[in-house]
């Protein structure tokens, strides 16, 4: 549990109730204006952190499955679940066996109506409603869930207001989406707090929402054109760009950002508003603002045994069905790079022999992981018993240690165990180190640079601060993509990454078992069955 809580406990309550589904009582709404800032803030906190329960898991699950990151793996039957997970990967994403990832797209909706009855509410009318000072984060924080919807599912609703019993909700065509989610930003951009502290922590400030426009700049010639399109290009001309640079600067020259911290200590249990990096972060508490259970996932099939995969024996049981793919594993090969240290596992090696991790430093020791007297030693290949869509490994330790895993959100043991699984890592969704890339990467695609920076020495501030090799020359887009890699392992960026870049057909994992893993309507995931039963008048996207 963090020593530093922000919110009272009743607070606390409504923070971790969440808001799951879209029957929101829209009349449910207090109607006297609350008195003081805590009254506010319980208002708004349904609205504000309405996804920290897919975060957690699902969302996470379907991004990063779908990107190079990770190959989904099952043993014998276990974990195989209908291919939820492996048809992400193989990119044969299914709308009836993945609905519980595609759902995500539901969670995420809802998170929209709860912003929509906050800033309806007539408790706020005498301030201005909507258009109030006071909601400006939350009417950001629907800017945000709409622009997910639309990054992921491509033509989203514009839901803008509350809808009537019989009113009937249509799709928006993905260029206007994108263009109103801007619209929206621009018009709260200097009403939205600029005090970066413990009272705006995981909320909506001034520079989420220009690190926000941002990337909707970088990514304006994915959701502006066709990208299902093969006359569509990765190279093509982008008239956002300047905007994207304008953006990091205002950031940058904030001053209120860094890159001071540790890489790997920043993404501990014990991570915070001291972090200097976190723009914008969900916040996570074992205790008060459960969800997160990376480590359920990412530790391997048996590492929860005493001497296993940490210093402290997990008590209950872990998946592990989350492997790194050799592919994504080879850019963790930089002489020092402190980025490397968040791979279980030597990259610039075909098997690695696994210690066990300290649970309070996340650093490796020197005792061994063995399992029934066997020394553990993950392989960077993976291998299948059989070349299907299962990708099983096997029910056994050889299976179970196919693939490196990652390690970045460390969790803190005893927590977990005393808390069902719940991690206190939060984590981040932009951060200045992104801020830095998409600068550079802005001015590298033609934008004009500012501020007497390059794109090497921007490349060169994220190479500093985590000790790896600086570069001599400016880099390529593909030197960008591959720096983001490393960056922005588990941070759910790398799919986005990989379609702006032109690089989503590439081969990695174990696609080749799909024919159609190369059709370029994957850029786009599927509507769920149960998104479709519950429209009616949509249409299921291409390909699907």
């Amino acid at each position: 549990m963090k020593k530093l809580h922000i919110f009272s406990g009743a607070m606390l309550v409504l923070l971790t109730a969440g808001c799951t589904n879209l029957d929101v009582d829209v009349k449910s709404r207090l109607t006297e204006f609350p008195d003081n800032e805590i009254a506010v803030e319980a208002k708004t906190n349904d609205a504000m952190f309405a996804i920290r329960g897919i975060l957690g898991r699902r969302y996470d699950e379907a991004i990063s499955f779908n990107s190079d990151e990770y190959t989904a793996i099952s043993f014998d039957g276990d974990y195989l679940n209908n291919r939820d997970c492996a048809n992400f990967s193989l990119h044969s994403v299914d709308p009836s066996a993945c609905a519980a990832m595609l759902n995500v797209f539901n969670d995420i909706q809802a998170g929209i109506t709860s912003c929509n009855n906050v800033m309806s509410d007539p408790a706020f009318e005498e301030l201005g409603g909507a258009d109030a000072e006071i909601l400006a984060p939350v009417r950001a924080a629907r800017a945000f869930y709409t622009f997910l919807l639309m990054d992921n599912w491509g033509d989203a609703p514009i839901i803008d207001h509350i809808l009537a019993d019989d009113e009937v909700l249509d799709r928006s065509p993905r260029a206007d989406v994108a263009k109103w989610i801007e619209s929206e930003l621009l018009a709260v951009r200097d009403k939205c707090p600029t005090n970066v502290d413990a009272s705006t922590y995981g909320k909506p400030t001034k520079w989420m929402v220009e690190a926000l426009l941002a990337k909707l700049y970088i990514n304006w010639n994915v959701y502006t054109k066709d990208v299902t399109s093969t006359s569509w290009s990765s190279t093509a001309a982008n008239e956002k760009l300047n905007d994207c640079v304008a953006m990091c600067d205002d950031i940058i020259n904030s001053g209120l950002f860094n890159l001071s911290d540790d890489f790997k200590k920043k993404f501990l249990y014990n991570n915070g508003p001291h972090i200097k990096d976190f723009i914008y972060v969900m916040p996570y508490d074992a205790i008060t603002q459960q969800g997160l259970t990376y480590s359920r996932f990412r530790t391997w099939r048996r590492g929860q045994n005493n001497n296993g995969f940490y210093s402290v024996e997990l008590s209950g049981s872990v998946a592990g069905n989350y492997a790194l793919t050799p592919e994504y594993v080879e850019l963790f090969t930089l002489p020092g790079d402190r980025r490397n240290d968040c791979i279980a596992g030597d990259a610039t090696k075909d098997a690695t022999d696994i210690y066990q991790y300290d649970v309070t430093t996340g650093e490796k020791t020197s005792v061994r992981n063995t399992y029934k007297g066997k020394e553990v030693t993950f392989t960077k290949s993976i291998t299948l018993k059989t070349e299907d869509g299962d990708l099983n490994t096997g029910a056994d330790q050889n299976g179970w240690c196919q693939g490196y895993k990652s390690i970045k959100f460390m969790p803190y043991v005893p927590e977990v165990n005393a808390h069902s699984r719940n991690m206190s890592n939060d984590v981040p969704i932009l951060r200045y180190a992104d801020v830095i890339l998409m600068k550079c990467e802005a001015i590298t695609r033609g934008a004009t640079a500012t501020n007497g920076d390059t794109p090497m020495s921007l490349f060169n501030q994220i190479r500093s601060y985590v000790n790896a090799p600086l570069i001599e020359n400016n880099p390529t887009l593909q030197d960008i993509l591959d720096e983001r890699g490393r960056e922005f392992l588990d941070e759910h960026w790398r799919r986005n990454d990989l379609i702006r870049f032109g690089d989503f057909e590439r081969d990695w994992g174990f696609k080749y078992l799909n024919p159609n893993n190369k059709a370029l309507t994957n850029r786009i995931l599927p509507l769920s069955v149960d998104v479709l039963n519950a429209n009616t008048n949509w249409k299921q996207n291409a390909g699907y």
